[in-house]
């Protein structure tokens, strides 16, 4: 039984979200924004502003968090819209349930900056990131011993899994060894021209539609990148999933995106990747962002909480304290 209270008001906040071959970007942008800028941050989460590798990035730190662990989350918008202030508020919340600080950058959109753009931020991000925590651990570390690796979690929604897929087939191992999990929400896997979204017939569900993920991929870059799988992450090879961290996917089970990530599961354990998919009952794309309309979204990110906190990866060492590690980033890159 569902337990969502007002599923027509969700969807409708939902939509805005989703970037349609009949949307205006500024109207898109602006409408991102208005409605889910969030001025006041929940559960007494501390914003403060860092630079990480030349990119302007939200540091969320809750009252309590794992000293040891980070997460860096690559945010929605169909590629051309979204920022750290609109995702402000999901993020204080995830914050606060797995205990973690939170990295949100603001990357470059399409289409002024189209693929490779944001992916290239991403890089940046990661590496100074990389740098600042292991710097952290070193200082930390009170034995002779070799310091403890910092423990950092890449996280995404929609368009956003795209980036975070490709800024991890770009990785080199000395990085990816400290990825603790990968956590994909309602992932956009394939943006090619042979999907079956792009068959022809009419592909949609509650929120979402097969153009519009075909025209936001088609404003990311140009057609014949969309197989590219830097952009349709569906379409890689196992050898380029070698050696990948255990991915969680959330996803709702009325999202026309669910074949597509059934498909990517098989193709993640198929390279010995564990690859966990959490199908919600009844729910449509994006349902953890309808806070105030859906019951089951404060379970979801309740849930995340957990996949992260408990089942993370390495034990992490708990810091009473919601202040950044160090007063100012490493801008330079390792």
């Amino acid at each position: 039984m569902s337990m969502s209270f007002d599923r027509r008001a969700a969807v409708k906040r939902l939509r805005l979200l989703v970037y349609t071959p009949k949307s205006e970007i500024n109207s898109f942008r602006n409408k991102i924004e208005e409605t889910f800028a969030c001025p006041i941050l929940p559960n007494h989460v501390e914003c403060s502003e860092h630079n990480y590798g030349g990119v302007v990035c939200d540091v969320l730190a809750p009252e309590i968090y794992a000293s040891r662990r980070v997460m860096m989350y690559i945010h929605g918008g169909s590629f051309v819209g979204g920022s750290r202030a609109s995702w402000r508020g999901f993020c204080a919340r995830l914050a606060n349930k797995s205990y973690s600080r939170i990295v949100v950058p603001e990357f470059r959109l399409a289409p002024a900056h189209p693929f490779p753009a944001a992916i290239e931020d991403m890089q940046a991000v990661f590496r100074a990131l990389f740098t600042e925590e292991q710097v952290a651990c070193a200082l930390d570390s009170n034995t002779a011993e070799k310091p403890a690796m910092p423990e950092i979690i890449i996280a995404a929604d929609g368009s956003g899994a795209s980036i975070a897929m490709a800024l991890l087939f770009n990785l080199r191992e000395r990085y990816r060894a400290c990825i603790s999990h990968v956590i994909l929400l309602s992932p956009w896997l394939d943006m090619s021209t042979d999907s079956p979204l792009f068959d022809g017939k009419k592909m949609y569900d509650e929120v979402m539609w097969g153009d519009s993920l075909h025209h936001s991929g088609l404003v990311y870059t140009y057609a014949s990148n969309l197989g590219n799988p830097l952009v349709s992450p569906l379409k890689s090879e196992k050898e380029l999933l070698a050696g990948f961290p255990p991915v969680y996917i959330q996803m709702g089970e009325k999202e026309i995106l669910l074949g597509d990530a059934q498909k990517f599961k098989l193709l993640m354990e198929s390279a010995g990747v564990e690859c966990t998919l959490d199908v919600w009952p009844g729910m449509m794309h994006l349902f953890q962002f309808a806070d105030d309309y859906l019951w089951e979204t404060h379970l979801a990110i309740e849930k995340l909480g957990k996949i992260v906190s408990e089942t993370g990866g390495r034990p992490s060492q708990v810091c009473i304290d919601n202040k950044p590690r160090l007063e100012e980033s490493i801008k330079s890159d390792a």
